[in-house]
């Protein structure tokens, strides 16, 4: 797969040769024994190796690197500790290097060179550096994802972990009011240099661009719905800098859409067959070719590829480690890779553009090795080692030509590799099977002609029911004719000739006409329209569960087989009468009424309360306001304190009566009783007559 010769490997993808400059030679550790570094100098592959920069390299890893406006440094983030070098790029050797209290999470560089440099920490803050070094920092609400510059206006605009998009204004020098967005955390945020629209990647798999004019949105697309996956969040975006009416798209499954600003669907979705999420998309235009090249990179490769035609150019794998990031230099065909690794390795493809200025040797380079041998490889082939080829039970392809031997793995083709892979999970294909039959139905129902009835505006119930007798009647009698069976004389009910008959046509248009369901003469002529009352029971009741229906829903997990002997088992048994239970009362109320809430419940939560503060007013008695949460308010008027005891004397007997001869409903005693106490009485009386009056 790849040939050594000379001072520079190189590698054929489809017919496009692409040569690693550095990053595959020896590294060398800082702390070697002088002693064996001069060694080296009979090393005859470490003599002969190619370093297009000095000193491109980090103790541990490199998270960004980007190139500067003017083309003349070359500026890059890395661990451990956190520390940026700036290198200069006619010297090929490094100018400066700063360390950082935190890791860099990205970096925008403001000016033509490494003059003004903004970087987005892990820690919240955003450091803004100048030629002599820290000018300031600052930091936002949320956690940082992605920072970008808006060059008409000075705003820093930040990405973060919040459905707000913060700006930070560097002419005034102070935050500025943030954008709202409709997705509840943001991803990445891109500018574009010809019309200036802001875009927003979120994790909900929308897409919205903001006019900085108005601040205000312009659009919202929703990324996932058109990749299929509600489940996918956008992680790159990007304008076309030439016409600026196309913008790219990557998402987190490893595919990127081509989106034409004035439509809301993909003209183009290509796939890395990764299903890694995409880091970066870039636009790249070259003297070779009038149409520009699209080059998305996600952590295991880099695509050059057509947005036209979607046709792969060619693909970068680096072995060393996880890519990070991506440089590439305009109008030229080298490009840096940011890897989990101290190396920054270097491509150059020629044909994608020559090489730049400052390394205007790598032409010569590559001119002597272009009657070498090489190996092609195509990019329509998937790598997968030798577990992976257990697992998908192709073992038994191994020294055939359908697997091909390279480095710890094989290479298969693609399509048979998602043959294998739905072998290998016959659950997965037995739904595949079945949604490509249901596809089938539907295309074939689609097909029918079918005749589309309206129903009147009254009766439209009657209407239905008779349309579908007519309907199953006509089917029987197909059934009859094509088994030759004798029509049978029953006596018919109604049809829809009903809706034709002029005589019977007040009767589906006149409202004076229409069948009142809850009317007593109905409900006796139709004793089984009671089953209407069903949904409401559903509505306004909940099944109670017995101990008979829990072993019945925990056998529903059984074969196919067992089920259908329940099925015949429960046909013997007797039907048992179900039990219900009340939500609450509410439900109550509407079902006593036999009225359906589910409108109701349906309306927003402002119109709710409304109505629910209406009905309480028209219940409540004159003179009394009702308050915020349930709350009442009532006015009176204080009296003096004669007024106060008059009517307090009338109310006395009702309050002084006790229960006695008059509360049990008695007549009244005669005068004669009335008087005295007889004999054997109890009281203060002495003697006849003295009785209490």
């Amino acid at each position: 797969m790849t040939y050594a010769g000379g001072t520079l490997k190189s590698t054929s993808i489809n017919g496009v040769k692409t040569y690693s400059v550095t990053g595959q030679h020896r590294s060398l550790a800082s702390w070697v024994d002088p002693k064996k570094r001069r060694a080296l100098r009979k090393d005859r592959e470490y003599m002969q190796r190619v370093e297009i920069i000095q000193d491109l390299k980090f103790e541990t890893a490199t998270t960004r690197i980007r190139a500067t406006p003017d083309g003349e440094y070359l500026i890059a983030s890395g661990i451990y500790p956190p520390v940026v070098k700036v290198y200069e790029l006619r010297e090929l050797s490094l100018k400066f290097e700063r360390h950082l209290d935190s890791e860099i999470v990205d970096f925008k560089v403001l000016s033509d060179d490494y003059s003004k440099l903004a970087f987005l920490c892990a820690d919240r803050s955003v450091r803004l550096h100048a030629k002599y070094g820290s000018h300031y920092s600052l930091r936002i609400p949320r956690m940082g994802r992605d920072i970008e510059y808006d060059c008409w206006s000075c705003d820093i605009l930040c990405a973060a972990s919040s459905p707000d998009l913060y700006r930070i204004n560097l002419a005034q020098g102070r935050f500025l009011s943030p954008i709202s967005t409709q997705s509840p955390a943001l991803n990445v945020v891109s500018r574009s240099m010809l019309h200036g629209l802001v875009a927003c990647g979120g994790e909900d798999g929308f897409v919205e661009c903001f006019d900085m004019r108005t601040r205000s949105s312009v659009g919202r697309i929703n990324v996932a719905i058109a990749v299929g996956d509600d489940v996918e969040e956008v992680t790159a975006i990007q304008f076309d800098e030439t016409g600026g009416f196309q913008m790219a798209v990557g998402s987190s499954a490893g595919k990127i859409l081509l989106y034409d600003l004035r439509s809301s669907s993909p003209i183009k979705v290509k796939d890395h067959m990764y299903g890694s999420p995409i880091l970066d998309i870039k636009w790249h235009h070259t003297l070779n070719s009038e149409k520009p090249k699209l080059i998305t990179t996600d952590k295991h490769i880099v695509r050059i590829w057509d947005p036209e035609s979607g046709e792969g150019m060619t693909s970068i794998e680096p072995t060393a480690g996880a890519i990070n990031d991506i440089c590439v230099f305009r109008e030229s065909g080298l490009l840096l890779l940011a890897l989990d690794s101290p190396q920054i390795p270097s491509y150059f493809i020629p044909a994608l553009g020559p090489a730049p200025k400052w390394c205007s040797y790598l032409e010569n380079l590559t001119e002597e090795m272009e009657e070498s041998p090489q190996t092609v490889i195509y990019d329509d082939y998937k790598f997968l080692n030798k577990e992976e080829l257990e697992k998908l039970n192709l073992t038994d392809l191994i020294g055939t030509n359908l697997l091909r031997a390279y480095m710890h793995g094989y290479f298969i083709n693609f399509k048979l590799y998602e043959k294998a892979k739905e072998m290998a999970s016959p659950f997965v294909y037995a739904d595949y099977i079945e949604q490509k039959k249901k596809e089938k139905l539907e295309k074939m129902y689609k097909s029918r002609i079918t005749l589309q009835r309206k129903l009147p505006k009254v009766n439209k119930v009657l209407a239905a029911q008779l349309l579908e007798n007519q309907e199953a009647v006509d089917e029987k009698q197909d059934a009859d004719a094509a088994a030759d069976k004798k029509p049978s004389k029953k006596r018919k009910g109604l049809s829809s000739d009903v809706l034709e008959d002029s005589r019977f046509a007040d009767m589906f248009k006149d409202e004076n006409f229409e069948i009142d369901v809850r009317s007593q003469e109905y409900l006796a002529l139709h004793p089984i329209a009671a089953k209407n009352q069903q949904p409401l029971v559903q509505e306004h009741f909940n099944p109670v569960l017995d101990v008979g229906d829990q072993s019945d829903s925990d056998a529903s997990a059984a074969s196919e087989d067992e089920l259908d002997d329940e099925d015949d088992e429960s046909k013997k048994r007797p039907r048992v009468p179900r039990l219900y239970e009340v939500k609450d009362e509410r439900h109550a109320d509407a079902f006593g009424n036999r009225v359906s809430i589910s409108k109701e419940d349906a309306l927003p939560l402002g119109e709710r309360v409304a109505a629910l503060q209406e009905e309480k007013r028209s219940h409540l008695p004159s003179g009394i306001k009702a308050g915020p949460g349930g709350s009442r308010e009532i006015s009176f008027t204080t009296r003096n304190t004669a007024r106060y005891k008059e009517d307090d004397g009338d109310e006395e007997p009702h309050r002084g009566k006790r229960r006695g001869v008059q509360s049990l409903g008695l007549k009244p005693m005669d005068s004669a009783f009335r008087g005295g106490r007889g004999r054997g009485s109890r009281g203060r009386g002495r003697g006849r007559g003295r009785g209490r009056r």
